[in-house]
């Protein structure tokens, strides 16, 4: 500011020196408040100069700061990026990983059913086998008691029939021979 208020000092001597025309190119009034306004800034600026100074340091500062913070973040998000890039690149790894996990759980799982199936059908075989069986022996047992009944039924009917009075009397004495011989 000092600077200004010699340059324009010295401004003024030059065009004294010229001649009388510079006043009426400039007016001696316009100069006054030039020199005024001059005097002004620079006593402002010689009593601003250190709170504006520190100011201006600070704000430096607080910029500089900033600009630190900024590019560590910055830094930070590069490396959650690169981060979550590496997730992703493994992620399609990582499905076909489970894929192939789900395909042999599949495998495992339908040899299980099948397996599961196979014996079940394998007792239920089984199972009519025995019943086939039972029925079986049920029904000749019961074929065997009806032949039996329709046997007896045939006999006796066959004895009623080829079997007369005088041979009934006949098979009874025998009997009663017989039965008196066994107690003997």
């Amino acid at each position: 500011m000092l600077l200004v208020l010699v340059r324009t000092i010295i401004l003024a001597a030059f065009l004294q020196a010229e001649g009388p025309g510079w006043q009426e190119f400039v007016p001696m009034s316009t100069l006054a408040r030039v020199v005024n306004l001059l005097l002004f800034v620079g006593v402002l600026s010689y009593f601003l100069r250190r709170p504006l100074g520190e100011a201006f340091r600070a704000r430096r500062e607080g910029i500089r700061a900033e600009l630190v913070r900024a590019q560590e973040e910055r830094n930070a998000a590069l490396a959650k990026l690169e981060e979550v890039e590496g997730r992703l690149s493994q992620l399609d790894a990582e499905v076909e990983a489970i894929r192939v996990q789900a395909r042999k759980e599949a495998a495992d799982e339908r040899a299980r059913i099948e397996r599961t199936t196979e014996e079940d059908a394998r007792k239920l075989r089984e199972q009519a086998q025995r019943e086939i069986e039972s029925a079986s022996k049920a029904a000749r047992a019961e074929l065997r008691v009806y032949a039996a009944e329709q046997s007896v039924l045939l006999a006796e009917e066959m004895i009623r029939r080829d079997i007369r009075p005088e041979d009934d009397t006949r098979l009874m004495s025998e009997y009663v021979e017989e039965l008196g011989g066994i107690r003997r």
